[in-house]
């Protein structure tokens, strides 16, 4: 089969399996199948959905050197906007369903009753120039090299994420720790591959790291 009809058919299938956990959660909440709290219930999804596409995210450059296939990049970009969707509908949960939009107590919810809402909004907002810039038209407008430094956020945005999740447990930290011991092996081998990649003859074909 030529590659492009293989592409033309793995990428939508890999869109759909990214939809499933929304679907999964509208069938449950028009079900009745969420708890008594049901809007912490899908604030609760979305949250750990939108972590492990963050890490998902964060695996497909040192994936794809450590096994050879180049093309898992094709897949990052969408990867990388699911992440933030999750995101988004995990805020908005939060300041619509929960807050209704009351600024001022979203404001003071945030600074003197649960500061550890201050991190996530923190985590979400990193994401918001990620997903405008994830266009090829961006990269042109940006340049290689800053467009990459500007989508290096993903990794701070994950980090300040993943500490969002442990403040916010409080007791129960086990997943969180796991959560971060994932994150911390991603960055290892990012940095790992880093230093491998510098250190390739100037001539050698450099292909971009992000």
């Amino acid at each position: 089969m030529p590659k492009f009809n293989r592409w033309w058919i793995s990428k939508p299938a890999v869109f759909v399996v990214c939809l499933v956990p929304m679907v999964w959660l509208v069938w449950d909440t028009f079900a009745g199948n969420l708890s008594a709290n049901p809007i912490e219930d899908i604030r609760n999804r979305t949250g750990i959905w939108t972590l492990r596409f963050l890490m998902i995210t964060l695996s497909v450059t040192p994936l794809r050197r450590i096994i050879g296939w180049p093309s898992l990049i094709r897949f990052r970009r969408m990867l990388g906007l699911f992440a933030f969707f999750y995101a988004f509908v995990h805020f908005i949960t939060y300041i619509w369903l929960d807050q209704a939009f009351a600024w001022n107590e979203i404001v003071k919810d945030m600074i003197s009753k649960r500061p550890f809402i201050l991190s996530g909004v923190a985590s979400f907002v990193l994401l918001i120039p990620l997903a405008i810039t994830s266009t090829k038209k961006w990269i042109g407008r940006l340049g290689g090299k800053r467009w990459q430094m500007i989508h290096r956020l993903i990794y701070l945005s994950a980090v300040v994420g993943v500490l969002h999740y442990y403040w916010r447990v409080k007791l129960d930290i086990a997943r969180p720790l796991a959560y971060g011991a994932v994150l911390a092996v991603l960055l290892g081998l990012r940095l790992t591959v880093a230093a491998v990649y510098d250190r390739r003859p100037v001539g050698a074909h450099r292909a971009p790291l992000q």
